[in-house]
């Protein structure tokens, strides 16, 4: 009895010493590098927003969305032609999105690619699928725990909540349509028409792909939004639209 005894409480002891490890881990991927990651996420997108406000004629500008009816002051999306942006370089950091119902001054980088060492920076960019404002499906893809944590509270995100990719010239608006849980291996998430495989897009999408559950990886957290406006940078972006939504219906 002794020895089971002696057995037992070297077992618990290493469960909680484990226990412990785990915790403190944890708290270090979250909190610690938590911090400074967002501290170097914000870093960046400050330096683009700099980048943005200098001057660039050259660069081609996605059109502003005129309203085509007389009977409402809705504008109608006008979704641009994939003539109409340039593709960035692998591993470039192109544009800021920012998300009203994740916080007022939520904003990250977002970069062209998906490999780990560039989610580990910010929001990336599926290179397949189209750019911000383009007719078919823009994805992107971020760490929901770990590295900054950006996307940790995307199953918030509700129908209706506006998502803005602001690139050097163009404020790119989507407004929330849906989400839905899938498996890692459904790429059908990524069609130029979502879910739809096969059809051809008429409109601009954008989907944000993120882990499920909150803490594990077992299945993807999905967010569809689609095209709701573009404004050219030299208009500003309207107040309203990164006003932070109430409530969570």
């Amino acid at each position: 009895m002794r020895v089971v005894r002696a057995v037992v409480g070297t077992v618990g002891e290493l469960a909680i010493t484990a226990g412990v490890l785990l915790l403190l881990f944890v708290v270090w991927e979250l909190g610690v590098v938590g911090f400074t990651t967002n501290r170097a996420q914000a870093a960046t997108v400050d330096t683009l927003e700099r980048q943005f406000a200098q001057p660039t004629p050259t660069t081609p500008s996605t059109p502003s969305t005129p309203s085509t009816s007389s009977t409402t002051d809705t504008p109608t999306a006008s979704p641009t032609t994939s003539a109409a942006v340039p593709v960035p370089p692998p591993g470039d950091a192109f544009a800021i999105l920012r998300i009203p119902r994740l916080g007022a001054a939520w904003a990250k980088p977002v970069y062209h690619g998906i490999g780990l060492d560039v989610l580990a920076k910010g929001i990336g960019h599926y290179p397949d699928t189209q750019l911000p404002g383009q007719v078919g499906n823009a994805a992107f893809a971020g760490h929901r725990a770990g590295h900054g944590n950006p996307l940790i509270d995307i199953d918030t995100i509700r129908p209706g909540d506006a998502i803005v990719v602001e690139t050097a010239d163009t404020y790119v608006i989507y407004r929330a349509d849906r989400s839905e849980i899938v498996a890692p291996t459904d790429v059908n998430v990524l069609a130029p028409v979502p879910d739809q495989p096969g059809v051809a897009p008429t409109e601009a999408w954008l989907t944000l792909t993120s882990c499920e559950p909150k803490y594990g990886s077992t299945n993807r957290f999905i967010v569809f939004a689609k095209l709701d406006r573009s404004v050219p940078r030299a208009e500003g972006l309207p107040a309203d639209v990164l006003a932070a939504p109430g409530g969570n219906g």
